[in-house]
């Protein structure tokens, strides 16, 4: 029997009602995987994360590695690697700790076409110059190789609303990155009260209330393995709701709370669990099958870098140029909101490898690329933009505990971003030479093909 008839069969004898939309993608990954179709049992996801306000260089630096300083009278001149084996990762990094075997630490890139004096915006995922939408971010470019129900989804906190400066599907086509958790729930879910009362239905709702018949039929359809696995899927439609439930009780809380506290301050205090959130619903979003390509911004471009007064930085421009709070410095205020994004970082990657997938799990064919908006710093060079990298795509991005750092920025032997990213178009199945526009400060260097040391 074939895997497409196979699927057909499952589904068929399923009969999924209401939660068709959301349960036919995991029913059919199983049913692939039980005839043996390898690929379409192993779906391929990329996730990109772009944190506003620079990311040090020093934050990728493993114990017992150095590095000279871009400033130095002699920077990085040629390719040099480590291993992370036996390294402890700095302390910005250090919850990604448990995966620091999946871990590539990328250093060396630059990507000075997107420079600006603050958040290169679209020129960070689209490495071309900012004030335009010039074509499609990388994020949309491997989602045409990637297809889902939702070709890419886009989730983010700003505290100016939703943000239109990261995310392009081409020339002119700037989308939508959604910073309101309720907002993205209902978009991304909602379908499954097609045949219930879709006006009830809204980010206080538990998935399951809609699915339940469905997921009864699909488990009695299943054979053993197959039904473990779709109870793990489950799980994460209840870790969702249990998450959106906290964000909903802290909303009436500082509603009720109004004469207490100010409306700024009550607009603030939600970043991180706003953040928390969006991690939430883009975890669920690719275990149910809905996409294969989440981008999930922190900042919404320009000066708008967000706050954290709930870690006692309510001002993200002042630590930008080395102001401190409470008795903190800059930099101890930069490492506490990092390891808040890498703890959320580490947190999806947890979900996701506790789901199976195949012969593995969901995490096995992931790959998390995370990065700032504005390369090495508040006011970047574009000379330095540092990468993290969690995950090897099923074996397609060799990802295994490196640590790597590529000649400075016009020395024989230089990458950039685009180079990156085209290894990611290579990784997916979607080959090119050159992505973005050149840098003319680069025009004596090769600037296209992807990162060969970065290949499977």
């Amino acid at each position: 029997m074939t895997a497409l008839a196979t699927r057909r069969d499952v589904l068929k004898g399923v009969g999924l009602g209401a939660g068709a939309t959301v349960l036919s993608p995991i029913l059919g990954s199983l049913a692939a995987h039980a005839a043996g179709d390898a690929a379409a049992a192993n779906p391929k996801r990329v996730v990109f994360v772009l944190q506003s306000n620079g990311m040090n260089p020093a934050h990728l630096l493993p114990s017992g590695v150095e590095r000279k300083s871009a400033n130095s009278d002699s920077p990085t001149q040629k390719f040099t690697e480590h291993a992370l084996d036996g390294r402890t990762l700095h302390k910005a990094l250090e919850p990604l700790a448990p995966f620091q075997k999946r871990l590539a630490l990328v250093q060396g890139l630059s990507n000075k076409i997107a420079l600006s004096d603050h958040s290169g915006e679209l020129g960070a995922l689209g490495c071309y110059p900012k004030g335009k939408v010039h074509a499609a971010t990388i994020d949309h470019a491997v989602a045409e190789a990637l297809p889902g129900v939702f070709p890419h989804v886009g989730l983010g906190y700003s505290d100016r609303g939703n943000v239109y400066c990261y995310s392009a599907s081409g020339p002119g086509r700037a989308v939508p990155i959604v910073c309101s958790p309720a907002d993205a729930f209902k978009t991304l879910f909602g379908s499954v009260a097609a045949g219930s009362d879709r006006t009830s239905f809204d980010h206080r709702t538990n998935l399951l209330d809609f699915l339940s018949d469905d997921v009864k039929r699909s488990r009695a359809a299943l054979a053993g393995e197959e039904r473990q696995k779709l109870d793990g899927y489950v799980e994460a439609f209840e870790a969702l709701h249990a998450r959106q439930a906290k964000l909903v009780a802290m909303a009436d809380a500082i509603r009720k709370n109004t004469p207490k506290l100010s409306e700024k301050l009550a607009k603030e205090a939600t970043a991180s669990l706003t953040l928390e959130a969006q991690f939430e619903i883009a975890g669920a979003a690719l275990v149910a099958g809905l996409t294969r390509v989440v981008t999930i911004t922190s900042g919404g471009g320009g000066q708008a870098f967000g706050k954290y007064p709930e870690l006692g930085v309510p001002d993200l421009h002042h630590i930008g140029h080395g102001g401190s709070y409470e008795g903190k410095t800059a930099e101890e205020c930069f490492v506490a909101i990092r390891r808040t994004h890498t703890a959320l970082i580490a947190g999806l990657a947890k979900k996701l490898e506790s789901v199976k997938e195949g012969d593995g799990t969901m995490l096995d064919n992931t790959v998390i690329v995370y990065l700032s908006d504005s390369g090495d710093s508040h006011h970047p060079t574009g000379k330095q933009w540092p990468v993290v990298l969690l995950g090897n795509l099923g074996g397609k991005l060799k990802t295994n505990g490196r640590y790597i750092d590529y000649p400075f920025y016009g020395r024989p032997g230089h990458r950039t971003l685009a180079n990156l990213y085209l290894a990611l178009l290579h990784a997916v199945g979607k080959p090119r030479d050159k992505f973005g526009v050149p840098d003319i400060g680069l025009k004596d260097l090769d600037q296209t093909g992807p990162l060969a040391e970065l290949l499977g």
